[in-house]
């Protein structure tokens, strides 16, 4: 892992640009000199890591004493993208304008997404772990709940992940969900125009989670409250501190 550059803001939070290998990422950590529980913050499929409001979350987390990471991974942000996957994505971006059906579109392109993501996001966290001042356990906090499935599954280290229901979950990971069992907080905006109701709702309800905790609120997709975010953390408090 390679620090490419810092600035330290004026919560005290220090933030540092790094890559690892191909991976880009930025690393977030509190002013607190004492080991903080690490935080991996994915975001939808596509958007960078600088996307704005990520960075938002990541600096309000990290003020409140967790280190918080982020990657591009392979197709987001500046990244190549394959040109199947720019064909993929402008049939969609058709379909949608075009008021067509776009599961099936959707089954094609993320499941390989996340399968690709899923070593990459344990290599950098692989990384992360072996610097000085970050410890255990793992949260998952992102708006890519296939990811965060995936990642809660083959991942023991992650010990809580709270979702954003506004990302297209594969029908094979819905039903993979059964298996998450680590205590969860789930998000939903009750009219998320480009994630169904109802099947957040029965993606709620299939998580294996003993602990699983749904918070809805009214507006569109990117219309979460603000309150929303110490929310968060007290879930995360509960369970990483």
């Amino acid at each position: 892992m390679r620090f490419t550059s810092e600035q330290r803001l004026d919560n005290g939070v220090l933030e540092r640009e790094f890559t690892l290998g191909e991976i880009p990422g930025t690393l977030w950590t509190p002013e607190s000199a004492a080991p903080a529980p690490l935080v991996l913050m994915a975001h939808n499929n596509g958007l960078p890591k600088a996307e704005p409001r990520l960075v938002a979350r990541a600096r309000y987390t990290a003020a409140r004493g967790y280190t918080v990471a982020t990657i591009d991974a392979a197709g987001c942000g500046d990244r190549p993208r394959s040109a199947a996957d720019e064909q993929t994505r402008a049939e969609l971006r058709r379909a949608m304008r075009a008021g067509e059906p776009v599961d099936e579109i959707f089954e094609s392109f993320i499941g390989p997404l996340v399968e690709n993501a899923v070593p990459e996001w344990r290599t950098t966290l692989d990384a992360l772990l072996a610097l000085p001042g970050i410890d255990g356990p793992v949260g998952y906090s992102g708006g890519w709940t296939a990811l965060g499935i995936s990642l809660a599954l083959a991942e023991p280290r992650i010990a809580a992940a709270g979702f954003f229901a506004g990302g297209y979950v594969p029908r094979a990971l819905r039903e993979e969900a059964r298996r998450v069992t680590v205590p969860l907080l789930f998000l939903v905006q009750w009219d998320d125009e480009g994630n169904p109701r109802q099947r957040a709702l029965d993606l709620f309800d299939a998580f294996g989670s003993k602990e699983k905790t749904l918070h809805a609120n009214p507006g569109g997709h990117t219309g979460t409250p603000p309150f929303e975010l110490e929310d968060g953390c007290r879930f995360l408090d509960r369970h990483l501190k």
